[in-house]
């Protein structure tokens, strides 16, 4: 059917809920119509991510019907009943809207299939979740998320039984599955409350993350000033009670944004990379003057900072430099003797700086593909080598971070976790502020020593059908021409490519970067989850003044190579 008959079909069928019908007929823009149903939203190997609201194209209860249709057959046909009843499922979500309504939809259908459910009461973290799944010894993971994305927008992440985040090679088979449910009228929205069971094991989770303590000096964590803010998210609970155990005493909550506000009212958008959604919390900083500002997205796996300059300003810093120096601080307290082959992992798109660092100290850096589910999956080679005997693969994970304000130490979780990172965060702040120094004076004692790393992102949204083709356009013309003409190599991660130490080959991924002459390097990769196309810079320099002259020409070169 093409999509003006899907449109009607979904309209005139009462098997669909009368506020969805209500919402589609009053849509007068054909345009409209088809951006909704020309296609299935598509559960692909980062989830499901999409614009909340009626059609096919659209997050809803029968989107997400579908796809959770699909992830219990193959968890039956994989696993058998007897084991889906008894290690089941569990569901976890933020506070944006409809992820309570949409988990409840999860739970119904997993249970109405015959699965046990864990279902969390609250809103609690994406890394709550992914501590949860083998805390419960549970099959599978879902959780209700977009992360950072505006208030619109709603997703639907699905984790192992490791709570890993699916990578390509398994995604692929609940894909198979997914595809195979055509008809919206064969999923079952009553469920099996005997097989549901509510839960909260925040306490367990926290206590977990404890365990990542670095410095345990009562009275320099008292000297430290902090302000906090949840962004109206799934962090105030667990944040709070960490710093708090952690014996960080005065820290400030941002009461505007305390609450569970899926609208995210006082923000255009809740992303801690960006310095107006912390606004608040620097200008309740000023007022108290202290020392450093964080804050954390919807669903509390990214945290992003403020500190003070050197002209006693705010200044936020790069999901870069928050992990270099993490990377050092985490080094540092750190006993690598009791470890005998330590690793870190970061991204393919993350900075060299901290990769300088833990080489440095002799420590054996992995480069992974976009995506945290890449350096969760690092972790559990690791352990499965570990209980193999594969000396060839047996490394001790210490630390993993991405660009994109992602960090995890330990391995309580398999993915990003802003709960451990704000602890440690305000742990290296407070070890600076007891040297009389600020995180800057730090950063910039690392620059003196790797040198100076200018790391830049840029995201531009095309949406709509029309804004897919161009993104397409723009990757193909720059695999047929180079923009650069100092290019040490080109990696064009849409081919088989080798990775080191013997894990095999990346998983197929479009992404285009250049590695230019003088150690720079620029990647190129349309988002797995947005109706965007990202630049990634690094640019290194002799200093601040050089880097950013070197920065403005390669800026320049890709961006009209893009038509941008």
């Amino acid at each position: 059917m093409g999509y003006l008959e899907v449109y009607k079909s979904w309209v005139n069928d009462s098997f669909f809920d009368e506020d969805i019908r209500k919402e589609l007929k009053c849509i007068t823009s054909e345009k409209e119509i088809e951006d909704r149903f020309y296609k299935e939203l598509e559960f692909g190997t980062g989830g499901l991510r999409g614009i909340m609201g009626a059609g096919t194209n659209r997050l809803n209860k029968y989107t997400v019907g579908k796809v959770t249709l699909g992830l219990g057959h193959y968890l039956m046909d994989a696993y058998g009943k007897e084991e889906c009843i008894k290690r089941g499922a569990v569901i976890g979500f933020d506070t944006r809207n409809n992820s309570k309504e949409y988990a409840r939809v999860v739970a119904d259908v997993l249970t109405g299939l015959g699965l046990k459910v864990y279902l969390m009461k609250d809103a609690r973290p994406t890394p709550q979740l992914s501590f949860s799944v083998p805390y419960y010894k549970a099959l599978v993971g879902v959780v209700l998320t977009a992360s950072h994305n505006p208030k619109e927008y709603n997703g639907y992440k699905v984790y192992d039984e490791f709570g890993c985040q699916l990578v390509p090679s398994q995604a692929d088979r609940v894909i198979q599955y997914v595809n195979e449910v055509k008809d919206y009228h064969s999923i079952d929205f009553e469920g099996n409350d005997t097989l549901l069971t509510f839960i909260d094991n925040t306490e367990e989770f926290v206590s977990e993350v404890y365990k990542q303590q670095r410095i345990n000096n009562e009275i320099i964590k008292n000297n430290l000033n902090i302000v906090y803010t949840p962004l109206h998210g799934s962090g105030r609970i667990p944040v709070s009670k960490i710093l708090e155990m952690d014996g960080f005493h005065c820290a400030s909550l941002v009461e505007e944004q305390a609450n569970d506000d899926g609208n995210f009212s006082t923000v255009k958008s809740p992303n801690p990379e960006d310095k107006e959604a912390l606004t608040l919390g620097i200008e309740l900083a000023k007022e108290l003057n202290v020392d450093i500002v964080l804050g954390t997205d919807p669903d509390c796996d990214r945290v992003g900072i403020a500190v003070k300059d050197a002209n006693n300003e705010y200044k936020l810093l790069t999901g870069n430099q928050i992990g270099s120096l993490l990377m050092d601080f985490i080094i540092r307290h750190t006993d690598l003797s009791e470890l005998e082959k330590p690793a870190i992992v970061k991204t393919i798109v993350t900075s060299e700086l901290g990769a300088k660092i833990a080489e440095k100290n002799d420590i054996e850096v992995f480069s992974t593909l976009t995506g945290f589910k890449f350096i969760g999956e690092k972790i559990t080679q690791f352990e499965k080598a570990k209980d193999q005997d594969d000396l060839s693969r047996n490394f001790d994970y210490l630390f993993g971070y991405e660009e994109s304000y992602g960090y995890l130490c330990g391995t309580h979780a398999r993915d990003k976790d802003a709960v451990v990172s704000s602890m440690l965060i305000c742990e290296m702040a407070a070890e600076a502020k007891s040297q009389n120094k600020t995180l800057m004076d730090k950063l910039n004692d690392i620059y003196n020593e790797y040198g100076y790393y200018k790391d830049v992102l840029e995201s531009f949204t095309l949406k709509g059908k029309d804004g897919i083709e161009k993104i397409n356009e723009m990757m193909s013309t720059l695999r047929n021409e180079c923009p650069f003409t100092d290019v040490e190599k080109i990696s064009d991660f849409n081919k088989t490519t080798f990775e080191e130490h013997g894990f095999g080959t990346y998983p197929i991924s479009n992404v285009l970067k250049y590695e230019l002459k003088d150690g720079s390097w620029v990647a190129v990769r349309p988002s797995g989850t947005e109706p965007k196309i990202k630049i990634y810079y690094s640019i290194r320099g002799n200093d601040e003044s050089d880097a950013n002259v070197r920065f403005e020409m390669i800026q320049n070169l890709i961006k009209t190579r893009m038509g941008l």
